[in-house]
């Protein structure tokens, strides 16, 4: 637990550093056409597709974006994590792609590379890194922004095999400063239960499924952008709860807090 707490003050340190330093070096980087967005935050949760990527703890994390005025750019994104039965304690993503627009049609062609540092697959165990392919699209029709995104990875998570996540929902502008933002989503993943003994082919470790979630959010002082989130999923339903990883509570429906600072 001090480990934990440990890289998430580190990880929020970092961004904060890191955004002072992109706040100041703005203007200097103007002439390479350069925009840098960094996002420090603290969430009561860390939920990825609906599952606790925590354990219900919460997380420091920090997200820096990256973006020529071509429409090309580069991204990362830390922080602390908690899988149960490994030693997993942080998230380093990496992503680059391409931004464009078709007229209103805005769309993001990219990929993203998922890395733990620090850990390492016991024996018999399979490796958490994967890479996806994403394409993200959204629509303006004020107030309302409809959202969309189609994922695809060669391996996910725990060497399972292909997997193709798909999302979509709206960000809706509400009076007094409020957007609330409901989205609904499908995991698909090629093994998702273990193999047949002998076979050196990873599994997921759940059956695909659906989550939902709302979220709420404002600005609540100084830049600070607070939000609720209420999530479920289907693995939160009858039998599905034993087939959550064996059982865990990582697929829990819960309430989520979040207060992020965008610089």
């Amino acid at each position: 637990m001090a480990r934990n707490l440990l890289l998430a003050a580190t990880a929020l340190c970092g961004g904060v550093l890191l955004a002072s330093q992109a706040g100041t070096a703005q203007t200097a980087i103007d002439s390479l056409g350069l925009t840098v967005t960094t996002t420090p935050a603290l969430t009561s949760n860390y939920i990825f597709r609906g599952l606790s990527q925590t354990r219900d703890r919460p997380a420091a994390q920090v997200t820096v974006d990256a973006e020529h005025s071509s429409g090309f750019y580069v991204g990362a994104f830390v922080s602390n994590v908690a899988f149960a039965g490994t030693n997993a304690r942080q998230e380093v993503d990496y992503s680059a792609g391409y931004r464009f627009a078709l007229g209103d049609l805005k769309l993001d062609v990219g990929g993203t590379y998922y890395s733990y540092p620090g850990y390492s697959a016991p024996r018999g165990g399979f490796e958490l890194n994967f890479y996806e392919l994403a394409l993200r699209t959204s629509y303006e029709i004020a107030p309302v922004k409809f959202v969309g995104l189609a994922a695809w990875s060669p391996n996910f998570s725990g060497e399972s095999g292909s997997a193709v996540y798909l999302e979509g929902g709206f960000d809706m502008a509400l009076d007094y400063g409020f957007t609330i933002s409901p989205r609904i989503g499908y995991q698909m993943v090629e093994r998702n239960i273990a193999p047949p003994a002998g076979s050196r082919d990873g599994h997921f470790g759940a059956p695909d499924y659906y989550t939902l979630s709302l979220a709420v959010s404002r600005e609540v002082f100084g830049g600070f952008i607070g939000t609720g989130t209420v999530v479920w999923n289907s693995l939160n339903q009858g039998s599905g709860r034993s087939e959550c990883f064996g059982g865990s509570k990582v697929c829990d429906s819960r309430a989520v807090l979040t207060l992020s600072r965008p610089f």
